[in-house]
């Protein structure tokens, strides 16, 4: 049986993806399990600290999860993460 949510529980997550960059990096992680910083700054074609500063609030919301190897660190969707991808494709 799955454990209900709170109300602040769920904000966490909405805000998380409050941003056009945010879902686009939340996208890019879904197609590119295991993707670096600097492979999602690259595709996005944006400020590497910029891209940082909105993965770490990914991170924070519980969308995204990182795994550190070496000096890499891989960025992966969260199970929360996923059922975001799918909530945001169902608007396409």
């Amino acid at each position: 049986m799955k454990k209900i949510k709170t109300s602040r529980q769920l904000e966490r997550h909405f805000k998380g993806v409050a941003n056009h960059r945010r879902i686009d990096i939340l996208l890019i992680v879904n197609n590119s399990q295991g993707i670096s910083l600097d492979g999602i700054a690259v595709r996005l074609k944006g400020n590497f600290k910029t891209i940082s500063e909105h993965t770490r609030k990914l991170v924070q919301s519980g969308l995204i999860n990182k795994k550190y190897k070496g000096t890499t660190v891989t960025h992966f969707l969260s199970p929360y993460g996923q059922t975001f991808v799918k909530f945001i494709r169902s608007f396409y």
